[in-house]
């Protein structure tokens, strides 16, 4: 078990898989999640990549420091834990909040960065994202994190997961509902004091980066990847067939395959360049 101060002392858990030779791979989850919900792709990724997993603060073994939390902080937490490990560089996955926070770094932090998979995340609010997020906010505070569930999983999982599979809600519920309902609403303020500026400066970004994103995902829908990667030069996007916004858990072969795919292309043209 590993730890790392952040800026402020909040001790910020990170675990290391996979291969020690393997370029580094920094996987950062979504809101409420810790990094179990990488679940389906450990198998996929640690036969190659040297593995590394944050629990963003507030949840996991993370410290859970009163909020509201800074996105820009909780991108510098993932920074430190590559600063403790050595690692100069590294391909960087977010997923949702995670995305966000895999912007900031690769904005902020270019030459940290290899390559970025920016998975069902986007690079602006809408307005009704921020009324259905202050919403959320609202029943985690009053409600705590299982009347949450109930309300946020038609947003999460899609319809026919919803109706037929009830594994794959049993396998996402936790991941939610093992969060303090005091850390998820800090995530959510962060999320919601976050400017758009960073959306102006994606066309800065150099390294290779691959958009993804579910083809039913309802929360960041396709037209959010599809303006995420006209802001990137030359961004790939890629659409999973069936996949919602928990779709690395619900097409987790799909999503393994194209991410896998571009991983080993991203460190081709990296071997390239050197």
């Amino acid at each position: 078990m590993s730890f790392v101060a952040a800026a402020d002392g909040t001790p910020i858990h990170y675990t290391v898989s996979g291969r020690p030779d393997g370029e580094p791979l920094l996987l950062l989850q979504g809101l409420g999640a810790d990094s179990r919900g990488w679940i389906r792709q450990r198998r996929a990724v640690s036969g190659t990549y040297r593995c590394i997993y944050v629990d963003n603060r507030g949840v996991g073994k993370s410290g859970q420091p009163p909020g509201p939390y800074d996105l820009e902080v909780m991108a510098d937490d993932a920074v430190r834990v590559l600063d403790d490990l050595g690692v100069e560089r590294a391909h960087v996955m977010g997923a949702s909040m995670g995305g966000v926070l895999t912007q900031i770094i690769g904005v902020r932090q270019p030459d940290r960065v290899r390559s970025m998979v920016l998975a069902c995340t986007a690079c602006r609010h809408h307005p009704w994202r921020l009324e259905l997020l202050e919403e959320w906010r609202e029943v985690a505070a009053n409600d705590g994190m299982a009347g949450l569930s109930q309300v946020a999983a038609r947003w999460l999982v899609g319809p026919r997961m919803l109706r037929r599979l009830r594994t794959t809600i049993d396998l996402v519920a936790p991941l939610a509902l093992n969060v303090p309902a005091e850390s998820f609403v800090a995530q959510v303020d962060a999320i919601l004091a976050l400017s758009d500026d960073v959306r102006f400066e994606l066309a800065e970004v150099t390294c290779p980066t691959l958009v993804i994103v579910g083809s039913q995902d309802v929360l960041t829908p396709v037209g959010d990847s599809e303006e995420l990667a006209a802001f990137v030069p030359g961004a790939e996007l890629a659409v999973v067939g069936g996949g919602a916004h928990g779709f690395m858990v619900e097409q987790g072969a799909a999503f393994n395959r194209t991410v896998v795919d571009f991983l080993g292309r991203a460190s081709a043209a990296s071997t390239t360049r050197v």
